[in-house]
């Protein structure tokens, strides 16, 4: 019988964050249940609400610091000081910089990762040597020329003059000059936390297959892939590595590839997420677990937060129902693989934008007629 359920959605991008769809989870089921056990732990996976979501798990300091937005105007960007292992910790937000909300109409091609390095740069002048870095929910495709450029790396043209950090910059790229890279890095640690696996370049690169959404068009992929082509062809033989090839190097619009080449190690943004916050003891007093997403697809699968969390509860052996603002119908077989059931918010045909404005409402609706079904099998506050 259900007496305790844990609630650990991801945010609904653009609509609600991890904190708030939780809470409207908890309205819904206390409708039907009202002395229901409920545990709220709201997730992230390196993307949106990853600063939050760590902060709200250990504590620490939030800070922010005036930097480069990714439109080159000035931005407060929000990052994060804990303690770790015996070392203070900067939790950086790649969507705190250069977050499609603070790319203004400058075009893709016109965007910078610039103010992300220059973050990290601000935290190294603070005595910073251990990084935690959420790759997810970028609006730049510039390979990291940015970041790159921020910490002293020099991106040269055929004059030898400075090249504009971004990616239409990037096409008059022929030299990369890590002479002068900020010292500093080499005695620093760097974990990314993203669930990217992509290369940089080429048919499943960052361009391919993330660039669309960024607003590339579909004619101009292999020119902004060329671009980052010969970035990392220039990177890759100053580092003797192809770091371009190396899983993660795609994630967010490149930044992957640029923060490994600075020594970054790539890690599942989720299972970091999951260890901050204690998500395996809170699930060994759970009897069901309800995750969620703005939008499921086959994407849901690679590694994002409703994954990462039922494969948690399925090796617990605790049911686990995914909650979405939508489901791609065509990949409701395989997402059956991973949870138990799979619901839509969506009672009726709707605009994305008059679900993205009642989200809240709905899910709290969603979680009402869940619960009255789990009424008829189930009755909360009995034994399991």
């Amino acid at each position: 019988m259900i007496k305790n359920i844990l609630l650990a959605p991801d945010s609904f991008k653009g609509s609600l964050s991890a904190n708030e769809v939780a809470r409207a989870m908890e309205r819904g089921i206390r409708r039907v249940w009202p002395d229901a056990g409920i545990i709220r732990i709201p997730m992230a996976d390196g993307g949106e609400g990853t600063l939050d979501a760590v902060l709200a798990a250990v504590g620490g300091q939030r800070r922010s610091a005036r930097v480069t937005g990714a439109d080159f105007n000035p931005v407060d960007a929000e990052y994060g000081l804990i303690q770790k292992d015996g070392h203070t910790v900067a939790i950086l937000e790649t969507s705190q910089v250069v977050g499609f909300s603070l790319a203004g109409a400058q075009p893709v091609a016109d965007r910078t990762t610039l103010g992300l390095g220059e973050l990290f740069l601000h935290c190294l002048d603070q005595g910073v040597r251990h990084f935690m870095i959420g790759l997810g929910g970028s609006s730049t495709n510039d390979g990291g020329a940015g970041v790159l450029a921020a910490l002293g790396v020099r991106l040269l043209d055929q004059q030898d003059h400075i090249i504009r950090p971004t990616p239409l910059g990037l096409s008059g790229l022929v030299k990369v000059d890590f002479s002068a890279m900020d010292a500093r890095i080499k005695a620093s640690s760097i974990v990314l936390m993203s669930d990217v696996r992509n290369p940089l370049c080429g048919a499943d690169g960052a361009t391919a297959i993330f660039g669309p959404q960024k607003g590339v068009a579909a004619q101009d992929v292999p020119l902004f892939d060329g671009w980052l082509q010969g970035l990392a062809d220039l990177c890759d033989a100053a580092c003797g590595r192809l770091i371009s090839a190396a899983e993660g190097a795609g994630a967010a619009g490149g930044l992957g590839f640029a923060f490994q080449l600075l020594g970054g190690k790539s890690r599942s943004g989720a299972e970091i997420v999951c260890e901050f916050t204690g998500f395996d003891a809170a699930l060994e007093q759970a009897d069901w677990v309800i995750t969620g997403e703005g939008l499921s697809d086959v994407q849901t699968l690679l590694g994002k937060v409703p994954y990462v969390v039922a494969e948690h509860a399925r090796r617990s052996g605790v049911p686990v129902t995914l909650v979405s603002g939508g489901i791609d119908q065509r990949a409701l077989p395989r997402l059956a693989g991973s949870f138990d059931s799979c619901f839509s918010i969506t009672f009726q045909p709707v605009s994305l934008q008059e679900a993205m404005a009642d989200a809240e409402n709905m899910v709290s609706n969603t979680l009402e007629q869940m619960t009255r079904l789990a009424t008829m099998v189930s009755k909360p506050g009995s034994a399991r």
